[in-house]
């Protein structure tokens, strides 16, 4: 191979590493904005799930009844898990809040007999914890439904908030994400411009002409794509390591839907931004080429 081949050779794959590492850092950022979607989303439903609400027992009710109600209610589509806490407990949790005995001090136990139960995130909201309310109420050994109102708006409301947030900060970052990408496979089709015009002029269709810058790049966007990929993987790891887990609000199946939606923007960005950087040479003439 002679000498001008080469260097030839050296600067096409030292622009094409330049151009995949420049899309696989930009991919990074994407990648981490749908991960911190996924999170707050996750967040939100771990934060619904984990609401304990009580259903307070009448005092005659007999252990059989109580393990009849309880096999009745995690039959309910509503409920995630249950958990039964005796009145002994219950006590043994208010001297623990108070530091003091309060059946000392009222001459009974106050404490009463409780199923705790645990909801699915979809029914943890105002609407659907009346009906599940109701439900629960009919039975005549349930003598309440004790759960925290201001915590359930406080918990709906502000997440709401931060969703929305988020979904600007992800749309604004995809423009963005966008544009960068868009301009660095520009500058690397820009040095093929009079390459593409001479194909133009030969007779050469404009499909035609497209299609290898296309599939060419769509190599690049799944490459940058894994690359972003592991990128991020190491990042994760990185946080479970030195902080807290993540996995109890991003499940290992979102992780993979995460890292699969990186390599398919990778892909549709790079294809979109190829073709529309082809087609502006394509459209210009021969004395325009010159001053671009």
């Amino acid at each position: 191979m002679s000498n001008k081949k080469k260097v030839s050779v050296a600067r096409f794959l030292n622009a094409k590493i330049t151009s995949t590492i420049s899309i696989s850092l930009v991919l990074v950022l994407l990648g981490l904005t749908v991960l911190i979607l996924f999170m707050g989303n996750g967040l939100s439903d771990y934060m619904k799930e984990n609401m304990s609400f009580n259903v307070m027992l009448s005092s005659d009710v007999s252990d059989a009844r109580i393990n009849e109600i309880r096999k009745n209610l995690d039959a309910q589509p509503f409920v995630k898990s249950s958990r039964f806490i005796s009145k002994q407990e219950a006590k043994d949790q208010l001297i623990s809040d108070l530091g003091e005995d309060p059946e000392e001090l009222l001459g009974y136990n106050p404490a009463q007999d409780c199923i705790e139960i645990f909801l699915h995130a979809q029914y943890a909201n105002n609407d659907s914890i009346r009906m599940i309310s109701t439900v629960i109420r009919q039975d005549h050994n349930v003598t309440d439904m004790l759960y925290q109102q201001e915590a359930i708006d406080l918990i709906n409301n502000n997440l709401s908030k931060v969703m929305t947030v988020l979904l600007i900060l992800a749309a604004i970052l995809l423009f963005i994400s966008f544009t960068l990408i868009r301009n660095t496979i520009r500058l690397s089709i820009y040095s093929k411009r009079f390459l593409i015009h001479t194909m133009k002029l030969v007779g050469a269709t404009s499909a035609f002409i497209r299609k290898p810058f296309v599939v060419n790049n769509v190599y690049t966007g799944i490459i940058a794509g894994i690359i972003a990929d592991g990128i991020i993987w190491l990042m994760i790891a990185y946080f479970n390591r030195e902080y807290v887990s993540i996995h109890p609000i991003v499940s290992v199946v979102d992780l993979g839907i995460i890292f699969g939606v990186v390599i398919l923007l990778g892909v549709f960005i790079t294809t979109t931004a190829t073709a529309f950087a082809v087609n502006r040479y394509l459209k210009m003439q021969t004395d325009q080429l010159y001053y671009v």
